[in-house]
């Protein structure tokens, strides 16, 4: 691979031919599993033949949710308002509570049972745990502007389990806008007890959705070789033109340009359009890893998301997530293509970034975001976002291209490099920061020195082995990749999930490398109390996981350092 080829693609990514797709899109309001998705899904696979790439589409079961009609009355008024996914169905009625942000402190000391909470903020799946928990009938969310926005509300990622249906909501939900959200905070301030009623129609059900999957092997790659997962949803909230069928252009283009120097390929791609993303919680993705998890552990050796790309003032490109090991790879991308200097975060629990339990290390996701300060929401998308209003004026042809080239970009290093394009030294000191934290708090009531040790020798020979790599022989990279993969499936676990490798840890937020999180609850605790020797037994425990990872990782590299 050469810069000249880099570059020759990244200038063939054509603004004509996605906003030609973006046309298309824009005909269907594409709800989980309805056939207007299947019809906009015909266009997308047409395409991706065209291009060459082998597609199937497959259907399968999912726990979907469909927001009906909605009705909020306050002494009889009816208010402007919407329901949520995932919502309870029906009517009820009772004692408002504000509970501020709907945090958990926010709850602590109020009984909201039977009662409705209000809560400020757009509706969410940590509010809607913590109201259900707390025995609340109905919850009411204030949105920040006078825009109301689509959300699902489970807190479960993917369709239910036996064992996690019972976390889902059990209260009516409904949002209203900021205006009428702030008198109803004003009139509870002055202790008024409004009459309040919410009645929403949702429906909730087993239903077929669908997968579009394609692929295209690498010249010498066979039905075992690596590849690259480039993933993005398919379904929408209304036509959905920026959220997410602008991300869906960026694939189709991608795929397109990319497949023209195939033969340079060493990896092959395969691109996955998941349907459930809005309506189940991710459970297109879900129900794919679950059903492929043997394969993706053996094959996939990175998983690029994309998620509303090209968005109207989206000049924001500095805080794009991705793993830590890929963030190296993805400020280069970001810094080349356009001339943003990249600060990265952590990913979040979003964009269907459902193989971390795998070990497929991801990244991005959204990429190109709002001005701070431009829009009052979570996300910095734009205020369109999960409205009706999401419609084609809200693209920006130029920002399209941009942020397309950064993917070509991305995904070109990801096939082509003769080795992986992952740096875990990168990884071993974000993970020595957060141990240094950890053990600052702990202030010796708790040893962390064995997992300190094991990622300072995770950086050292996550460096040899870089160092190695830029005169490897074909021998040498199929190790160094092979050990690379060993890493990821070892790491990732750990840094973002649980550590349980076989299920999904919940939609909610979390700590970086949440395995440790029963070693950060010795921190508050007195030394020598009952609280914190009982506490110290998981901690154990949780240190074991981590630091057989890290030999599992370290391991891995010095099958190439030693030979």
């Amino acid at each position: 691979m050469t810069d000249m080829t880099l570059n020759t693609l990244v200038d063939a990514v054509s603004g004509e031919a996605m906003m030609a797709h973006l046309r298309e899109f824009a005909r269907w309001v594409k709800l989980s599993g309805t056939p207007e998705e299947m019809e906009s899904l015909k266009y997308v696979r047409a395409k991706l033949e065209e291009y060459g790439y082998r597609t199937r589409l497959v259907m399968h079961d999912a726990y979907i949710s469909l927001p009906g009609k909605a009705s909020v009355t306050v002494d009889g008024r009816a208010l402007t308002s919407i329901t949520h996914s995932h919502s309870q169905a029906g009517r009820v009625s009772g004692k408002l509570v504000d509970v501020g942000e709907g945090k958990e402190s926010d709850f602590a000391g109020k009984d909201v049972k039977g009662c409705i909470v209000l809560a400020q903020g757009i509706a969410n799946p940590a509010v809607a745990r913590l109201a259900s928990l707390a025995g609340a009938a109905g919850q009411l969310h204030v949105s920040p502007h006078e825009y109301i926005h689509e959300m699902c509300i489970s807190p479960v990622w993917g369709s239910p389990t036996s064992e996690t249906i019972g976390d889902m909501p059990t209260t009516v939900v409904c949002s209203i806008d900021h205006d009428d959200g702030m008198a109803l905070r004003a009139r509870l301030a002055k202790g008024e007890a409004p009459a309040v009623v919410l009645q929403a129609e949702v429906d909730t059900s087993w239903r077929k959705t669908p997968i579009l999957v394609a692929d295209m092997d690498a010249p010498d790659g066979g039905l075992d070789a690596p590849f690259v997962l480039f993933s993005g949803h398919h379904d929408t909230w209304y036509f959905g033109v920026m959220d997410n069928g602008s991300a869906n252009a960026t694939m189709l283009e991608s795929a397109r340009v990319l497949a023209e120097k195939r033969h340079e390929w060493v990896r092959g791609l395969r691109l996955c359009f998941w349907s459930g993303h809005s309506h189940g919680r991710y459970s297109g993705s879900v129900w794919y890893v679950d059903e492929h998890w043997d394969e993706l552990d053996r094959r996939c050796v990175a998983h690029v998301n994309v998620d509303s790309t090209g968005g109207v003032g989206a000049s924001v490109l500095e805080n794009a997530a991705a793993v830590s090991e890929l963030t190296t790879l993805a400020g280069e991308a970001i810094r080349e293509r356009t001339g943003h200097q990249y600060l990265g975060k952590r990913k979040s629990r979003s964009s269907d970034d459902s193989l971390p339990g795998v070990g497929v290390p991801s990244m991005f996701g959204a990429l190109s975001e709002q001005a701070p300060g431009t829009v009052k929401m979570r996300n910095s998308l734009g205020w369109w976002w999960h409205t009706p209003f999401d419609t084609i004026d809200k693209l920006d042809e130029a920002n399209l291209v941009r942020d397309t080239q950064v993917f070509v970009h991305t995904l070109w290093k990801l096939v082509s490099d003769a080795v992986l394009p992952l740096d875990y030294a990168a990884h071993a000191r974000a993970m020595l920061s957060e141990l240094s934290k950890i053990e600052n708090g702990l202030a010796g009531k708790f040893s962390v020195d064995g997992l300190m040790s094991g990622a300072l020798a995770l950086r050292d020979n996550a460096e040899a082995v870089a160092a190695l790599a830029d005169e490897a022989d074909p021998e040498l990279t199929a190790k160094i990749n092979a050990a690379l993969m060993k890493v990821s499936r070892a790491l990732v676990p750990v840094d973002y999930s649980k550590g349980d490798r076989f299920t999904h840890d919940p939609a909610l937020p979390q700590t970086p490398w949440p395995t440790l999180d029963p070693v950060r609850a010795l921190v508050p605790l007195v030394a020598d109390s009952d609280a914190a020797h009982f506490q110290a037994v998981a901690a154990k425990r949780a240190r074991n996981r981590v630091a057989f990872a890290l030999r599992e990782a370290n391991a891995a590299l010095l099958s190439v350092l030693n030979g």
